[in-house]
């Protein structure tokens, strides 16, 4: 059983870097042949996942958080190739949300245990195809609203490091306050409305337990967009926490559609998929029935 094993050093604040030794052991000693794909940067990565799958490897298995997650679905997205996931990161929301166990080492037994038996679940995924020609896979939500921003604001500041990064861009982002001109197509039906927050998602998290678009479910073969409508700053931050329980959605000012083709733009806005920087709008989002095979 040939494992590739792809490894984000950095994921969980460091806790990663602590745990790779013995995830490795553990996998070796339920009778797996580990290869380790930890390339310099996040695009070789992608293309050592792709090629240990081109090479005929039993599995993929991706150790860290839904950035690392991210990556190995590029590779193995309807390829057939059984996918683990070992969840090492700071939030694990796609892991969590598909019922996988919490711990790395019980996950990596778990993820031997599926591939020696030859047990799989199939998963849905999204595929976004971007008009500048960009095309990725993601499992968890799609932001293109005000939570991309704070992503694209952190991602430009040096200072501070950390946490306290994204809360000041949060800070900022909410200062910076304003609606957007959007156009959606769901399924054919077209669409024009103002927005701060539009989501989709194929599962129901993000951020480390936001439940932005709680009843989505990645066996459906649809997935679910939310949609909030222009708000002031303080209603956002009053609206916001209800997001951990998904209760924000009985809000009379948060709307959620379900379709299984997403045709979304919108000027000046870049999405961002499982936290993941993809492009910038216009792009289709379409939902792929059993696009992953996953061990568990």
């Amino acid at each position: 059983m040939e494992i590739g094993l792809i490894a984000n050093p950095a994921a969980g604040k460091g806790r990663h870097a602590r745990l790779l030794p013995a995830v490795e052991d553990r996998l070796r000693s339920e009778g797996c042949a580990v290869h380790l794909l930890a390339a310099g940067t996040r695009a070789q990565v992608v293309v050592q996942a792709q090629e240990a799958v081109a090479s005929g490897f039993s599995a993929v298995v991706a150790m860290g958080g839904d950035g690392t997650v991210h990556l190995g679905l590029q590779a193995v997205a309807g390829t057939g190739v059984p996918f683990g996931i070992v969840p090492a990161g700071t939030g694990n929301d796609f892991a969590a949300r598909l019922g996988l166990p919490p711990d790395p080492l019980d996950a990596a037994r778990a993820i031997a245990v599926a591939l020696r038996d030859g047990t799989t679940r199939a998963i849905d995924l999204a595929h976004v195809a971007g008009a500048d020609g960009t095309e990725a896979w993601f499992g968890a939500v799609l932001a293109a609203g005000f939570d991309a921003f704070v992503n694209e604001r952190a991602n430009r500041m040096r200072w501070p490091r950390g946490p306290q990064r994204y809360n000041r861009a949060i800070l900022e982002e909410l200062l910076a306050l304003r609606a957007r001109r959007y156009r959606m197509v769901l399924d054919g039906a077209p669409s024009e409305f103002d927005s701060v927050l539009v989501a989709v998602g194929n599962t129901e998290s993000y951020g480390g337990g936001f439940r932005i678009v709680p009843d989505a479910d990645p066996t459906d073969g649809l997935l679910d967009v939310v949609v909030a409508e222009p708000i002031g700053r303080l209603t956002l931050m009053r609206i916001r926490p209800k997001v951990f329980s998904g209760t924000h959605v009985h809000d009379p000012r948060v709307s959620t559609y379900r379709a299984k083709t997403i045709e979304l733009a919108g000027e000046g806005v870049t999405v961002y998929a499982d936290g993941e920087r993809i492009c910038p709008l216009p792009v289709t989002i379409t939902c792929v029935p059993g696009a992953l095979s996953l061990l568990a």
